[in-house]
Parts: C-alpha cells; structure tokens; sequence
C-alpha cells in the first residue's frame, strides 16, 4: 500500500500500488459542478503569417503574463478573468481558465481572458491563429525544453508526425467533472461516443503549410499517426465496454514512456519501455509516484481521466465560436435525458474517429449522427445558465453546422 502524507518520494514497486493510485487520483467522483477550458492557438506576425515567431518576441509580447518556458526568472500573473497562459512548443499560445461552478462565468471570464491576450498580441504586431492546424508555415520550434527534446527524438522514431504535432497544431480542451459515483460511468462512455460526430461538427484544420490536406481536421490526423498507445481512445477494453477505472489503468500502465526527468537535462528514455515495465525494473532506479503523475501527462487520448474528465478531442474554432463546442458539450452534460438521446444519436458511429477527421460532416453516416446530437444539445441549451445572447451566438454557430450537414445527408 501506498503511506498517505508523506513528505519523501513514494517508491512504486508493485503494481497493485500504481493501479490503487490511478484509481484514486484520476476518477474523482461526486456532483458534477464544474467546468473548465483549455484554448490554444498558433500565433502568426500580423503581417506575414508565414513568418516564424521566436519565444523572445513571445515572451515580450505575454509580459507579466509569460510563462516560466519564456521567462524562467519571472512571476507569472493571470489574466484578468484568472486564467494563465503556457506556450506550446511550435509557440502555441495556450489559456487555460479557471475552474467555475458557472457556465456563465466560464463565458465571461474567459473572453476576457481572451480579449486581453488579443491586445498584448496586437500591441507587438501578433494575431491569434483561426484554426486547428497551422495553415501558413510547416512545422518548426520556437520553445525548447528537456520535456520537448525528449518528445521529438520519441516521436522522430515513428516519423514526422510527432513534430507537425508539437508544433503546427492548436486544439480547444473542455474540462469536466466526472460526475456521481452511479453516473460517472457513463459520463466517461458518453464524452467518448460524442467524439466521432463532435469532431466532424467543428473539425476546422484542413488545410496545413499551404496546403489542402484533404482532411477535415489534419489536426486529429497527425494526433493518431503519433503512437497509438498514447494517443488513441482510452475507452473500453478489447472485449467491448469495461470499467472506466480498469480501462484506464491499463492503457496508462501500458503506454511507453516518452521521457524521464533528469537532473542533466537529458529525458530521453529506450523505445518501447512502458510504465509497467519500469516498475518491473527495467529503468535502473525504480519509479515514484510522482513519475506516475507526471508520465500521465504524456498520455494525449481523446479523452484523458485527470480526477475530471478532459476532452480533447476538438479543434481551435474561429475568433468568438470557442463557446459553441463547449455550450454544446455543457447543455448534453448538464442533462442525463439529453445525455441519453445524443448517446444513442451516436451507436452508428462509435469508433469512427479516423472518418470523422477525414471527411467531417462530408460522410453521410457521420452528419446524421452529428445533426441529431447538435439538435439535442440546442434544445437543452435554455437549461444552461447562459446569457440569453450566447444561447443566440451559439445557436447561429450550431445552425450552420446543421446545414452543412443537412446537404450530406440529402
């Protein structure tokens, strides 16, 4: 067993402990009150978007905002609504809000958030990125770091996939608490069964290096052709649905290490040497705890247990559209009847995550499902606690989504 309050590095040495730990920490239950977003966005000079962004223009352009990758000295401040900038590796810029009871109040403090960092971006001749994927420039780093060394010579193993990953991409992250003991289980199976007709509604990173990938979201291409035991669906276990606490300890244990922290600065790790096969000992010093967590933080599913349930699957929208992915996720959350009726919606197209990249709501079968849980979500959207006008922005967003799939389906 793992001792509680210990203030030296627990040692895991069986894996009973790693699987009791991963059950405690990463399915946190009870009423689901909270909710959260992770916005990110490539960054382009206003301009010429084709032109590199070095971290120091970055780093003068955040300011007091500039993470400790830019301005490893500096105090961090958040933004006005609370939320605090990172910076991804290819120079992403990337908000992540605060926690909020309130859907309203994740609203609003977070375009303030957003409106902030669009003024001190414009003040140093920057502008945010309009889409899932860099459509200007090919993949090229603007922020190194040990973790991100690590990941590139991980990912170089397996082709440019890694790289296009790290530093072309821009994702929209909803945060969502994983509900009650008796509910949290299909909470985990309904935000993966909307992932295939989420993903087509807003996939929005066709077009990559001036060039027309012909996907709809090159995004979650480039995301699945990383490594497979990282980044595809943690969901059910090889013989259909399984116990969400199982299912992801197993795919978290088995998952290859990407790196691991050194004083010397050098993280890379052998290929193929999983979480499990450390703890067997096949590293010379054996894991902690704290190796634990930070490993599942290089885990990239769809949908990654973090005590809440973060969904990842979503592109960057369009300047003012965040909220609709995340309005519609919210008001489907928010309602275990609508949760129901869109979960079915989505029975024809479970696991159909690679054509929901490809085609979007070009493929019939998709657009269907796609329609049928967007329209759900709109009429439980007056259940929500949003402003009547975001009920109304939202609505014309999800709008043309419907007509786009309406003509696939006709």
């Amino acid at each position: 067993m793992i001792p509680a309050d210990l203030d030296t590095p627990v040692v895991l040495r069986e894996l009973s402990d790693a699987e009791g730990y991963l059950a405690k920490i990463c399915f946190k239950t009870g009423p689901p009150m909270l909710s959260g977003v992770e916005l990110e966005w490539t960054v382009h000079d206003r301009d010429d978007p084709t032109q590199p962004i070095s971290a120091d223009r970055l780093r003068d352009a955040l300011g007091p905002h500039a993470p400790s990758t830019l301005d490893p000295a500096g105090a961090q401040s958040p933004l006005p609504g609370h939320g605090t900038v990172s910076v991804e590796p290819g120079g992403q810029v990337e908000i992540s809000s605060a926690p909020h009871r309130s859907l309203r109040a994740l609203c609003a403090h977070t375009d303030a958030d957003i409106e902030r960092l669009g003024q001190l971006l414009n003040a140093a001749g920057l502008t945010l990125g309009t889409s899932g994927i860099d459509p200007h420039r090919p993949p090229r780093p603007a922020v190194e770091t040990p973790r991100y060394r690590a990941m590139r010579a991980a990912f170089d193993q397996r082709g440019p996939a890694g790289r296009t990953m790290m530093y072309s991409t821009a994702g929209l992250q909803v945060c969502v608490d994983a509900g009650t003991p008796e509910r949290f289980g299909a909470r985990w199976d309904a935000v993966h069964a909307l992932g295939p007709p989420m993903l087509a509604a807003f996939a929005t990173a066709r077009h990559h290096a001036g060039v027309d990938t012909g996907w709809a979201s090159a995004r979650m291409a480039t995301w699945f052709a990383i490594d497979p035991a990282r980044t595809r669906p943690a969901w059910r276990s090889a013989g259909g649905v399984g116990d969400p606490v199982s299912v992801w300890s197993a795919y978290a244990l088995g998952a290859p290490l990407l790196c691991v922290r050194r004083p010397d600065g050098d993280w890379r790790v052998p290929a193929g040497i999983t979480f499990r096969d450390w703890i067997e000992g096949a590293l010379p010093e054996p894991p902690t705890v704290d190796d634990l967590e930070y490993h599942l933080s290089t885990l990239f599913p769809p949908v990654r247990a973090r005590g809440y349930l973060e969904v990842r699957y979503l592109d960057a929208q369009p300047p003012g559209e965040w909220i609709a992915p995340v309005g519609v996720l919210a008001a489907l959350l928010g309602d275990d009847d609508a949760l129901n009726l869109a979960r079915e919606a989505c029975e024809p197209v479970l696991d159909e995550w690679d054509a929901a990249a490809r085609h979007g709501l070009a493929e019939p079968t998709l657009a269907r499902a796609a329609a049928a849980v967007l329209k759900v979500a709109l009429a439980a959207l007056d259940r929500t606690d949003l402003e009547p006008a975001t009920r109304d922005d939202i609505t014309q967003i999800v709008q043309r989504r419907l007509a786009v799939a309406d003509r696939s389906t006709s």
